[in-house]
């Protein structure tokens, strides 16, 4: 019998038939060992009305949305193998996508993790060559709405998109899997920097590709999405950023919300997004104060969450802090992307 080498997790919420062409590219790939797992938080089963039985997968279901995070660690949970891999329910893989992130790992025994080459469905363009970090904690896709043909050479990148991201098996079993009290946004950059600060690397595997319907499930710029993104950004800084980054983090998220406010009179960028969705000029604000206001009742946790993490590094905070300029983006850029 064929042991598993991958375990595919497989979330899922909506339950729509874009998990369908999802289970399907997975069933094509041409690794051999791979085990799907998919884990349906609707809470109502919504998967069994979706004719998905044809597919071969593992089920969990559970009774309510856990979060992207407590979903993935319940598929691996469930099935442990060498690889644990992640692959959005909107997202279908190339054939050779697991192969190609395997044999990227397989050749470097510190990468802890791999991103692939994803691409925004049907558009021509990219979504993710990886992630990079603003100075503030806000994570944005490296290469997001560049041509898809672009970033086609192989490298180290910060970490990878939880979109569709493979990591090893002994990079959990020592900085530990996803932090499911995040819920849902910025659980995969959390996961990468805990790596990072361990020693691990992360391969960049433009041969590995997926395409992604980006956003699907939670709205481009919904008011639920901005404020995940911004109390998970203010936890993940706190649990993870050296203390020099840390403490010039608020400067960072000043300049951030500046620029927002610029976005939002021009017409363009994230906040003007926001708006256009139904969302109001006097919703940010509420939201980001309700966020601070969130990671101050949460402060005596995040720092022992913090500790814990200390005890696993082995890179310097200088080796860290010089990782993160490396891996950086503006937040300007953040603020428009």
């Amino acid at each position: 019998m064929q042991s598993v080498r991958v375990t595919v997790v497989v979330p899922t919420l909506a339950g729509d038939r874009r998990l369908l062409d999802c289970l399907a590219s997975l069933e094509a790939q041409t690794l051999p060992g791979v085990e799907v797992v998919v884990v349906d938080n609707s809470g109502c089963g919504r998967i069994h009305g979706l004719g998905a039985a044809r597919h071969r997968f593992r089920l969990i279901e559970n009774k309510a949305n856990l979060g992207f995070g407590a979903a993935v660690n319940q598929g691996f949970r469930l099935v442990p193998s060498q690889y644990l891999a992640v692959l959005n329910d909107d997202a279908v893989a190339d054939p050779q996508w697991l192969e190609e992130m395997v044999k990227a790992l397989d050749g470097d025994p510190r990468a802890g993790m791999a991103a692939a080459r994803i691409r925004l469905t049907g558009t021509g363009r990219l979504d993710s060559a990886g992630m990079l970090i603003a100075g503030d904690g806000s994570s944005k896709q490296r290469g997001h709405g560049t041509p898809a043909d672009g970033f086609a050479e192989p490298g180290e990148a910060l970490l990878p998109s939880g979109c569709a991201a493979l990591y090893r098996r002994e990079m959990l079993d020592e900085v530990g899997l996803f932090e499911e009290d995040f819920f849902l946004y910025c659980e995969d950059t959390d996961l990468g920097l805990r790596g990072r600060w361990a020693g691990w690397t992360c391969v960049y595997v433009p041969t590995a590709v997926v395409d992604h319907a980006y956003s699907q499930s939670s709205g481009a710029a919904s008011a639920r999405k901005a404020w995940f993104v911004e109390r998970n950004r203010l936890r993940l800084a706190v649990r993870c950023f050296p203390l020099s980054s840390l403490l010039l983090a608020p400067f960072h998220a000043t300049l951030r919300y500046f620029w927002h406010l610029v976005d939002l009179f021009a017409g363009s960028g994230k906040a003007a997004e926001f708006r256009t969705g139904g969302g109001s000029g006097l919703q940010l604000p509420w939201l980001v104060l309700k966020a601070h206001i969130d990671v101050l009742l949460h402060l005596p946790s995040l720092l022992r969450q913090r500790a814990h993490i200390a005890a696993t590094r082995r890179l310097t905070s200088a080796e860290f802090g010089d990782l993160l300029k490396r891996h950086s983006i503006s937040v300007r850029a953040v603020a428009s992307l």
